[in-house]
Order: C-alpha cells, then structure tokens, then sequence
C-alpha cells in the first residue's frame, strides 16, 4: 500500500481507526509498566531507599527478578478474571474498568513508603504493583479481541496490530523518562516517583477515550441486541444500519452464534474440545503467546540497561539511553510493519521472518558473550550492541505484533472469551517465569541466556512455516474453513517456497469448502450471495 492509499483508507475508516486507537490506548500503560521497573531498579536513589544497594549481588538479582514479576501475577489474575467480565458486562465496560484499576495500582506505587518504615514501603510497593498489574492484564486480554470482532477484514491486521504499536510507545516513553529522571532530577525519593506518577497519565487517557466508543458487534448479537449491533457495524464503516453490508454482516454474524448464545464460561471450555477444527484453532492462540515470551523479548524489556551493560555501555545515564533508543527502534519498527507489512505480506511471512531475524541475533549475541565474557568495548562490542537493535526490528516485524492479531482472528466466535483467557494466561504465566529467571540467568549462565532464547526462535520459525496457514483477508465467520481439512498442506502451500515439498498436492480452496457448506441453496440464492459477498468484503 502506498502513502496516498494509507491516508485515503484512514480517512474512509476513520471511526474504526479511532476506535482502535482509543482501545489500544490501553497498551500504552501495559507497555509503560513493562519498561518502568527495569530502568528505576538502576537509579541509585530507589536503591537507597529500598536498602537495595546493601544486598548481596545474588540478593539483589533476587530482588530484581520479584519486584518485576509479581505484575505479572497480578496480569495473571487480571487475564483469569477478564473472561467472566468481558462475557457478562461486555468488551467496553471491562476495558474502562481495567483502566481504573491500573489507575488505582499506579497511584499506590507513587505514594509507596509516605509516612512509613522502609519495610512496609515495599510490601505497600510489592501491593501496587499487583493491583496495577490486574488492570494491564485485563487490557492485554481485552484490546486484541475488541479490536478484532469491530473491524472491516482489510484492516483488521493493521488495527490490532495497533496493540502492539502502542505497547511498543508506552516502553519506549517508560524509558525516556526513566533517562530523564536520571540527569534532570536531583537525588531524591522525587527520582524514582517522578516515573511511577507520570504512568497514571496513559491510564486516564484510556478511560477518557473508551467512554464515547461503541460496544464488541458480535457481543451484542450474542446478548441477542441486533440493533446495537447493528449500529456498530454502521459506525465503523460510517454508513447506514439499513446498508446492505450491515445487514447481510449482521446476518453471518448470527449465524455463526446460532445455539450458542450467552453461553457460560465453563461450557465454553467444554465446547473448545468439541471437534478437532474447533480444538486447533482454540490451540493456536496459546501456542503464539507461549512462542511469544521465549522470544526472550521481555528479558531485554525489562533488564536491558544490565544487558547493554554488560555489553560495554556503562553508567546508568548511558545504559538507560542506550534501552530509550532501543524503545524508539522498536516503535518505528513496529509503525512501519503494520502500515506496510501485515496486510501485504501476510501474518505468516512476517511471523516467520521476525523468527528467523531475532534467532540469528540472539545466537550473535550469546556467541559473543561466550567468546568475550568481559565488559570492556572491543569491535565486536559494536556489532552486538547493533544486534540488539536489529533483534528489536525482527520483533516488530513478527512476533511483537502478530500473536495478537492470529490469536484474535483464529479463536472461534462463540468460545473466544474462555480461548483468549487459557492463551494470555499463558502469555503472562511464561512473562512472570521469565521475567524471575532472567536476573539469576544472566548472573548465573551469562551468554546462555541468549543461546536459549535464540534457539526459541529457530524452533518457532519451523513451526511457523510447517503448522500455521495464513488468515489475511477472510472474514473472522470464515477462517474455520482454514482448519477443515489439510492444515498442514495448506500451512506449506502458504510458506515461501513450501510448494516444493507438496508437489502436485494442493489445499482445497475455502471458496470451496464453503461452498460445499451452503450446497442447500438454490442457483439463484447463491447466485444473489456471490454478489452480496462483494458488498460484505469491509468485514
């Protein structure tokens, strides 16, 4: 797509746009609180004031390793509740109460040891942190799979990837003004508050944003409220609610919920076993999210100014510059991937070459470590450091952005609640076992952390390429036909050059399958339905 169409589709969607960006907004402060805690455990005054500094080197990777973590907890306990929520009280009404509750948890940390000793400090810190971190899990849950039921199919990547993108802001603005605490304020508590307090403005902004948004269509055709539905699908293409392409989506939409409305979370776990296609498809999302954090990609988010210490860059000021460069890399990348790459090449290039990229980086940086485990700049020093950089650029072109976007698109209509619950349960799980580990891996195996995680990589490549077909450009009611018959030959047929190993082998087509599905109705019917199908394209 090139730069006049990019703005002539923006204008034409403008309220989708503005519907993903008010709900990705929420991401902002879940990528915020991703990059804040790394970059104050450097700054000597949080240290002091924490009796940090007088613990022994392992105690203090303990340490690092727990005041990370427990937000992930706390995402965990915030991703178990979002499916009861979201299912009972609706996508928009749980995505604003996320934003409060992170509002309340980010206002606890800013006020953490006022008037107490230094011991109940940090409990009423450790407190804040998981209390913020239910509402960041709430919103990680909830904004992909918002976003996904309310957009037209061509841009439906691009505006869930927006997820992502806005992640991608709130760490590298976490960073920024980590940096900037660290040369512009004096010693003081007021160092290390200063960033805890500016977290509460991308939690405010959220919740302003989301009140004037519309609720999930297909949730309200699952509470059987057709003509808000209806309205939704109008806004979002701005058009009429008697549009044919309302009514006809609105149709499909039903169709798919047939039997299955308002159906409780628990038989929604029952009904994500109840045929092998509904089963694989319930599975891909928590295999993306599981794939996801051993990319190793939070262990540079969270310890990257020890990484690039290690690396040569010492200082705090130099170390938290070199992470807030590494930020702005991560958002141009991401930027430029969702406006050029994920509705042209597809999600499964771009997952494969993302995995591809950070395996070869990750293996030079553990190569490296390996062969020059000290701290003094050498030439190579350079190529790491830039390899960095480059593992941060191949994240944004695959598996930063694009486990949201399949996992919301995979996950079938009537079950995506309970299906995006077990996936980001996971996503958070495998954050939290990470985010421990990395402080005490790297202190203990130094370079084999990046040998591990590069040999992650390697292994979701594969899997990218031999086991996940590609879903741009079908409707969310369509995608099951992906999973009917031949996944595996659909998924090589798919994969840069995969037809060399099928032969004379193909997939059928899913406008055959589909059509196998409708053969009940007349020539005529279908005839009116191929031409309807035209006009159904947005969504």
């Amino acid at each position: 797509m090139g730069f006049k169409d990019a703005l002539a589709d923006a204008s034409r969607y403008r309220n989708a746009y503005t519907l993903a960006l008010s709900a990705s907004m929420g991401s902002i402060f879940y990528g915020w609180d991703t990059g804040l805690m790394g970059g104050i455990l450097t700054l000597k005054s949080f240290q002091h004031y924490f009796g940090i500094d007088k613990l022994s080197a392992s105690d203090q990777a303990n340490f690092n390793g727990n005041i990370v973590s427990v937000m992930q907890a706390g995402c965990i306990f915030g991703v178990l509740l979002t499916s009861w929520a979201c299912s009972r009280f609706g996508r928009k009404r749980s995505l604003i109460a996320s934003g409060v509750i992170y509002i309340v948890g980010s206002m606890i940390q800013s006020i953490a040891g006022l008037g107490s000793s230094q011991a109940v400090a940090l409990r009423v810190l450790y407190f804040g942190r998981v209390f913020a971190g239910i509402g960041v899990g709430m919103v990680s849950a909830l904004a992909p799979s918002y976003i996904s039921e309310c957009m037209p199919r061509h841009i439906r990547g691009r505006c869930t990837g927006l997820v992502q993108f806005s992640n991608n802001i709130g760490m590298m603005l976490s960073f920024w003004v980590n940096y900037s605490a660290s040369i512009n304020i004096p010693y003081s508590d007021m160092q290390w508050r200063m960033p805890f307090l500016v977290q509460l403005v991308p939690g405010v902004l959220f919740v302003f944003l989301m009140i004037p948004q519309p609720e999930s269509p297909r949730w309200l055709v699952e509470q059987e409220r057709y003509d808000e539905a209806a309205r939704t699908l109008a806004y979002v293409i701005r058009t009429s609610v008697d549009d044919n392409v309302v009514l006809l989506t609105l149709d499909e939409i039903k169709a798919d919920f047939i039997g299955k409305q308002r159906t409780s979370l628990v038989t929604q776990f029952r009904m994500m076993g109840e045929s092998r296609q509904i089963a694989l498809r319930c599975s891909i999302p928590s295999i993306l999210t599981f794939f996801q954090q051993w990319t190793g990609t939070n262990a540079i988010n969270y310890f990257s100014p020890q990484i690039f210490s290690a690396l040569g860059i010492t200082g705090t000021a130099s170390g938290l510059f070199a992470t807030g460069i590494y930020g702005l890399v991560k958002v141009v990348a991401v930027g430029l991937t969702l406006a050029f790459a994920v509705e042209s090449w597809g999600r499964k290039l771009c997952l494969f070459v993302g995995a591809v990229g950070q395996g070869l980086s990750m293996l030079w940086i553990g190569g490296f470590g390996a062969i020059h485990p000290q701290s003094t700049i050498v030439p190579a020093s350079y190529v790491s450091i830039i390899a960095v950089y480059l593992y941060a650029v191949f994240f944004c072109i695959g598996w930063g952005p694009l486990p949201w976007v399949v996992a919301s698109e995979v996950a079938p209509n009537h079950v995506r609640p309970a299906t995006l619950t077990i996936a980001i349960s996971i996503n958070w799980l495998f954050s939290f076992t990470i985010s421990r580990l990395t402080p005490v891996m790297l202190e203990k195996i130094t370079y084999g952390t990046f040998l591990l995680f590069g040999v992650c990589c390697i292994i979701m490549a594969a899997w990218t390429y031999f086991f996940l077909p590609e879903t741009k450009g079908y409707a969310l009611e369509d995608i099951k036909y992906l999973f009917e018959t031949g996944v595996i030959v659909r998924s090589l047929e798919d994969a840069p050059g995969g037809r060399v190993f099928l032969g004379s082998k193909r997939a059928t087509p899913v406008e055959d399958i589909r059509g196998g599905a409708d053969i009940e109705d007349s020539s005529d019917s279908s005839q009116k339905g191929d031409e309807e199908c035209i006009e159904v394209s947005d969504f």
